[in-house]
C-alpha cells in the first residue's frame, strides 16, 4: 500500500558542512546513516523537550528531512540561526518532491523507517495507486512510531517517546546535541515513570487530547495523545500513560470521558 504524505514538509541540506551540521543539532546518530534508511531522529531544545520529530534521509551527498508541515516554520528558524557560517544550505522542496508513506510492498529508491514501512521520495505520483492516508497512520501506531505536531511541540523528553530503546531515535554515544545533558542524565541516572503506549477506543479523541487514570497522584495528566487515527467507530492511538498506571481505567480528558484499553504486544 502506497500513500501521499501530503501533511509533511520535505527540506534539503546541502553544503560541504550539511553532515557535521545535523550531527550537532539531532539527536541521533547521522554520521552512519545510510542511504535506505529513514534515520528518526528528535530536534530538541535545551532543556531536552522535542521540538520535532524529523526523518532523516540521505541521497548521495545532500540529506533530507520530512518533518509535520506544521511545524516546518519553527524547524526552518531554529535550523537556520545554528547554522551561523557553516556552508550548508536549507530549501524547502515539498512542492518539488513527493514524499510517499509504502506499506508492506518494495518500492525502488524507497527508505527503511522499519521492517514494514519505507518513505519514498519521488517526482510524480502518475501511474501510482495511492491507499488510504488512514492505513499508513494505522501502520504507523502498530510499528509505535511517535509524532510530534503543533499542539505536542516541547511536550515531550525522547524517553516518553520510547526514543532511548534500542536507541530507535537517539544515540548515546555520538556527542553533544541542544538537550542532549537532560536527555542523558535521564538515560544514565533515572528511569522514565511515563512511556509511550498503544490503545484503542470507542469514539473520537484528537492528539494532545490528556488521559487521566482515577488512582494516580501526579499534580499532571497521567498522559497525553501522540498520534491518533479514526477506524469507523473505533480509535487507535499512540499515548504516553504513568507506566504504574498503564492498565487501570483510564479515561480521555476527566473521568466521564472516552476509555482507553491498551492494545498488549
Amino acid at each position: 500500500m502506497i500513500t501521499q504524505l501530503n501533511n509533511r514538509t520535505l527540506l534539503k541540506l546541502s553544503g560541504n558542512d550539511a553532515q557535521t551540521f545535523l550531527q550537532n543539532q539531532l539527536s541521533n546518530d547521522i554520521d552512519v546513516l545510510e542511504e535506505d534508511v529513514a534515520q528518526l531522529n528528535a530536534y530538541c531544545q535545551h532543556q531536552g523537550k522535542i521540538i520535532a520529530l524529523l526523518w532523516v534521509m540521505k541521497k548521495t551527498d545532500d540529506y533530507y528531512l520530512s518533518l509535520p508541515s506544521d511545524l516546518a516554520s519553527i524547524v526552518i528558524q531554529r535550523l537556520t540561526m545554528f547554522k551561523l557560517m557553516s556552508e550548508v544550505e536549507i530549501v524547502d522542496v515539498t512542492n518539488e518532491i513527493v514524499q510517499l508513506g509504502v506499506t508492506d510492498e518494495e518500492f525502488e529508491g524507497a527508505c527503511r523507517l522499519n521492517d514494514q514501512q519505507s518513505v519514498a521520495l519521488v517526482e510524480s505520483v502518475d501511474d501510482i495507486e495511492l491507499g488510504d492516508a488512514d492505513e499508513w497512520e494505522s501502520a504507523c501506531i502498530a510499528n509505535d512510531i511517535p509524532e510530534v505536531v503543533l499542539a505536542t511541540t516541547e511536550k515531550f523528553v525522547p524517553q516518553l517517546l520510547n526514543l532511548d530503546i534500542d536507541e530507535v531515535g537517539v544515540n548515546f554515544s555520538k556527542g553533544c546535541y541542544p538537550g542532549q545533558e537532560v536527555v542523558a542524565r535521564l538515560h544514565y541516572l533515572g528511569k522514565s515513570k511515563r512511556r509511550m503506549r498503544q490503545f484503542e477506543c470507542e469514539g473520537e479523541l484528537e492528539v494532545g487530547n490528556e488521559l487521566l487514570v482515577t488512582g494516580s497522584k501526579s499534580a499532571k495528566a497521567s498522559g497525553i495523545v501522540v498520534r491518533c487515527v479514526q477506524l469507523d467507530a473505533k480509535s487507535l492511538c499512540l499515548a504516553t500513560v504513568e507506566v504504574a498506571y498503564e492498565d487501570d481505567e483510564i479515561t480521555l480528558n476527566d473521568a466521564d470521558g472516552i476509555k482507553l484499553t491498551r492494545i498488549k504486544k
